[in-house]
């Protein structure tokens, strides 16, 4: 049995540092040192971010966007053209778009995808929200921008069966995603063109 080398406060900063994505417990690790080794610069500032964070940030009830308010700042933007709603997996994707400047739409974050393997079902998801807001009226065209993943392409066929009958154009990111590329992970001049080159969903 491996004798403890630091105290339960370390153990417990590790423990939570291993759970971001991307972070194993050896990484965990030495992210946990450089920033006990960098306390004033980077372990203070760190914890008082977090703190803030906690504190403030807020889900948006309109679109699912991360802000510090709600409605969210894009949702708030009178200069957006809510008549266009970016349909996407996650808050990630959303802000890979933003950086992408490609379009100056609305948005709406599902997240996640169908996956009933994984028991995620459309009731765990926000498209009845979605779906809402379409009915309301005023949205001309719904980009479906999720992953070109088996899940994504079902989710996207599913939403489009849920709009059937409605008066909106139904569209889908088309050149530049490459199958089971993830949206987070592309440059934004992929994005852009990827963007531009949307086509209807059939």
């Amino acid at each position: 049995m491996s004798k403890a080398v630091t105290g339960p406060e370390i153990e417990r900063l590790i423990q939570i540092l291993s759970r971001l994505p991307g972070l194993g417990p050896r990484s965990a690790r030495r992210a946990a040192l450089h920033l006990i080794k960098k306390k004033e610069t980077l372990l203070q500032p760190l914890a008082a971010a977090a703190a803030e964070a906690a504190e403030k940030v807020v889900v948006c009830t309109t679109c699912g966007n991360a802000d510090t308010s709600d409605p969210c700042t894009i949702c708030r933007d009178p200069r957006r053209d809510n008549t266009t709603i970016v349909v996407v997996e996650e808050i990630a994707d959303l802000w890979a778009l933003e950086r992408s400047a490609a379009i100056n739409a609305a948005y709406h974050v599902l997240g996640g995808t169908l996956s009933p393997l994984d028991g995620v079902g459309p009731d765990d998801l926000n498209i009845r929200s979605l779906v809402d807001r379409v009915s309301r009226g005023g949205v001309k065209e719904l980009i479906i921008a999720v992953n070109a993943t088996v899940e994504g392409q079902t989710t996207a066929h599913y939403i489009t069966d849920q709009l059937e009958g409605m008066d909106v154009r139904i569209t889908r990111l088309a050149h530049g995603v490459p199958v089971g590329g993830e949206l987070d992970y592309l440059d934004e001049g992929t994005l852009a063109a990827a963007i531009r080159s949307r086509s209807e969903i059939s």
